[in-house]
């Protein structure tokens, strides 16, 4: 190896070469650099620059993660005998360290500002994101990942389960300061919201609240203030669990912080307001949807978590079994027409619009899509965001969308007669259209497109198929037990003994792994009604539901209920669970 490492002044390092850089440490000579630009030249351009010094064995990893850091302009820092002061330790809480992979080693008071210690250079969001989790200026130092892990085991000890929520609700309950708050709801001015969102107590929940949300895989978290208590909820797998609730004096200092994370009007307490924390968890993006609503008692807020890494925007992968999926696929590759994806809320319409989306994703096609709110950014596809306040709806958008020369449109939800004939237009144009409805089955959606007052030739010449969906949820795979249906069990779901027989049933007793629940994960039932001419004709002389779902039927479709009823044989999930989100076919 070259010379002894010398580190110059950071801004002399800040956006050179590596090389340029390497060679001002006195790591390597210009010989070298020459030497490895040669090899990188022959590797072509995908081979770093970097790691061809270290394959050469000119400098080591850490060498080289102090050069990178320093070509980012930031400082590298020895940790070796380093003692962290409680007071700086006190502004990171043990979930933010572990899932971002830092420690905070300096902290400001005066000037409010953090240092802390990160291994990897590419990981300057952890920056960003802690300064919006902790509201403190906070800039990053490069460190030795060795170093790092041993600081953080040795001053972050896990506590017993349950403990760490259960401490920092004991302290906030003995907080003097934000006790002065209690039964001041309306008599707060700005100044006192701003010190209550800057409370560390309450932003050290927060962020407690948070990072075990993204650690439970929950899709929602709710704050709710009622008369003489103050709710959290979480909702994982559609169901809402309750947590250890915060004492209620606390609501306007949760409320005022989450719009301060989420750039919202903290003085505006009378009216409704959105917005969005955007954070990297793990090297995850992670969105928050905050919504605050104004009730009785003070500010609902919720937060919904959009994890895109636990979404898998995959056909394969949202559940439809063989058959369907072929059925799906025929539907998505028509050259035009309109498929409709109908359920309730929450029912995973969204997701399997996008796996489409996903799968049809090529530079041949534009793609446009509008949305209320965008869930998920995918590359490659046109996403509009409406805004209803300013005018921009589903049917102006969808106007403007059609001249932009596009191959597919996805409409976020048909709501009006107006989006639902623009849809049609653009289908009749030779676009093809992807949309969705709320209704409880597949053939229920054309009562409800006739309602709103579609003209039935209209939806025989562009509707193509229309896939039904629900959510139902799956059996935790670490205490799934087999077991014997009572009678009353399966009379619930309108089967016999006899119906069963050699049918093998299934439940979770409940474990860790699912916080005993029995259930972990969802997957999706399907129903899919394919537009044939009996169909059309059908419509066409205004035949009811039932007469469709028939036809539909003789045409092959499976209903919601059958399709629960063979994820519950294969041991997917449960009776209660079928019960639940499928009705009988004499429904």
């Amino acid at each position: 190896m070259a010379t002894t490492k010398h580190i110059p002044p950071i801004e002399q390092l800040k956006g050179r070469t590596i090389g340029r850089i390497l060679t001002k440490m006195r790591l390597t000579t210009r010989e070298q650099v020459h030497q490895c630009l040669k090899l990188q030249k022959q590797g072509g351009s995908n081979t770093k620059l970097g790691k061809i010094f270290v394959d050469q064995g000119f400098i080591d990893e850490k060498d080289l993660r102090v050069a990178l850091a320093a070509q980012r302009g930031m400082e590298y820092v020895d940790l070796s005998g380093v003692e962290i002061p409680a007071e700086t330790l006190d502004k990171v809480t043990e979930d933010i360290s572990k899932n971002y992979k830092v420690l905070p080693i300096e902290f400001n008071s005066d000037t409010n500002e953090l240092v802390i210690a990160i291994d990897n250079p590419d990981n300057f969001q952890a920056s960003d994101d802690i300064s919006t989790l902790t509201g403190l200026k906070v800039t990053s130092k490069i460190t030795d990942s060795d170093s790092l892990e041993t600081l953080i085991e040795k001053y972050y000890s896990k506590t017993e389960e349950g403990g760490d929520i259960n401490d920092l609700i004991g302290e906030l309950t003995g907080d003097e300061f934000l006790h002065e708050f209690e039964g001041r709801d309306a008599s707060i001015d700005l100044d006192d919201l701003k010190e209550l969102s800057e409370s560390n107590p309450v932003k050290k929940l927060l962020n407690l609240v948070i990072m075990q949300a993204i650690r439970d895989k929950a899709s929602d978290v709710h704050f709710e203030p009622f008369e003489k208590e103050y709710k959290m909820r979480y909702r994982i797998d559609g169901i809402l669990y309750e947590m250890v609730p915060p004492p209620k004096h606390i609501a306007t200092a949760i409320s005022s912080r989450i719009k301060v994370m989420a750039d919202l009007d903290i003085a505006e307490r009378r009216l409704p307001q959105d917005g969005r924390i955007s954070l990297t968890v793990q090297g995850n993006p992670i969105d928050l949807r905050v919504s605050v609503l104004p009730t009785m008692f003070g500010e609902s807020v919720v937060l919904r978590v959009l994890d895109r890494s636990q979404v898998s925007l995959d056909l394969e992968k949202v559940g439809l079994q063989q058959h369907d999926l072929g059925l799906v696929r025929q539907l998505i590759h028509k050259p035009n027409g309109i498929v409709i994806v109908t359920g309730p809320t929450g029912s995973g319409k969204t997701t399997t619009l996008y796996s489409g989306l996903t799968e049809l994703n090529d530079p041949e096609f534009k793609i446009i899509t509008t949305e209320d709110p965008v869930e998920y950014d995918i590359d490659g596809i046109v996403q509009c965001q409406m805004r209803p306040d300013i005018g921009l709806t589903f049917a102006r958008c969808l106007r403007s969308i059609l001249r932009q020369d596009p191959d597919i449109v996805m409409v976020g939800e048909i709501r009006d007669l107006e989006t639902a004939e623009i849809a049609a237009q653009a289908s009749l144009t030779g676009h093809l259209v992807f949309t969705t409805l709320h209704t409880n089955d597949a053939p229920s959606s054309i009562a409800r497109l006739l309602d709103l007052g579609v003209e039935p030739f209209l939806l025989t010449a562009t509707i193509e198929g229309i896939v039904a969906q629900r959510l139902v949820r799956t059996i935790c795979t670490h205490c799934k037990t087999a077991y014997e249906p009572t009678e009353s069990q399966l009379m619930e779901i309108g089967l016999t003994f006899d119906d069963v027989k050699g049918k093998e049933f299934y439940y979770g007793k409940g474990c860790s792994k699912c916080n005993k629940t029995g259930y972990k994960g969802r997957t999706a039932l399907f129903e899919i009604m394919v537009f044939n001419d009996e169909m059309r004709e059908l419509i066409m002389n205004n035949a009811s539901t039932n007469v469709l779902r028939t036809a539909a039927q003789k045409n092959g479709m499976i209903l919601l209920r059958e399709n629960g009823l063979k994820a519950m044989y294969d041991g997917l999930t449960t009776i209660d669970e079928v019960v639940k989100e499928t009705i009988s076919d004499a429904g």
